[in-house]
């Protein structure tokens, strides 16, 4: 299991192999995806250490069930807003229960104050037709806050660069007030 000490480590690592590559003025640094479940619940409770982005913002990103919508799901913004944490809804698009539900999506960004990051390899439909569409509108609807990647893997890495890159919504994309140029 992932925890900040763990990360942090990992983060050291990769700084000090940064370095002896000749990329010390590269800037890295670490946050942590968190599922949203009942555990999540539990370390807001109890005030575990929640390793956030952004600095002071404390951009706290987390996802869902790609399946069922968690019941909690409003709950659990509230608390983490409450705890001063910004939430930050990863890849909104592969979530198949908003799947014909888009103004619920727009309901949670704009009424309730959830920023949202998509996936760029969803653009190319590597995840699904519908993924890509939903990213789609969610772009023309100028929701979009963050772009993120998901790589795992190389593959990955090659959907971006031969598929999602020449794509016309990466340049609709582009235009939007994006936050990732503030961290």
């Amino acid at each position: 299991k992932n925890t900040p000490e763990g990360i942090r480590a990992a983060l050291r690592q990769l700084r000090e192999a940064a370095a002896s590559a000749g990329l010390g003025d590269v800037e890295l640094e670490c946050a942590a995806e968190y599922y949203l479940d009942e555990f999540l619940g539990h370390k807001l409770a109890d005030g575990t250490e929640m390793l956030t982005f952004g600095g002071d913002k404390r951009y706290l990103l987390f996802e869902t069930s790609y399946m069922n919508e968690p019941l909690n799901l409003f709950e659990i913004i509230f608390d983490l807003q409450g705890r001063g944490y910004q939430p930050v809804l990863a890849h909104p698009e592969r979530y198949t229960y908003f799947y014909g539900r888009f103004a619920e999506v727009e309901k949670l960004r704009r009424d309730h104050g959830v920023l949202l990051q998509i996936n760029l390899n969803s653009l190319a439909g590597y995840y699904s037709p519908a993924a890509k569409k939903v990213a789609e509108q969610l772009i023309d609807a100028g929701l979009v806050d963050f772009v993120g990647t998901d790589t795992h893997h190389l593959r990955h890495t090659d959907t971006l660069l031969r598929q999602a890159l020449p794509l016309p919504h990466m340049e609709k994309l582009l235009q939007l007030p994006l936050l990732n140029n503030t961290l």
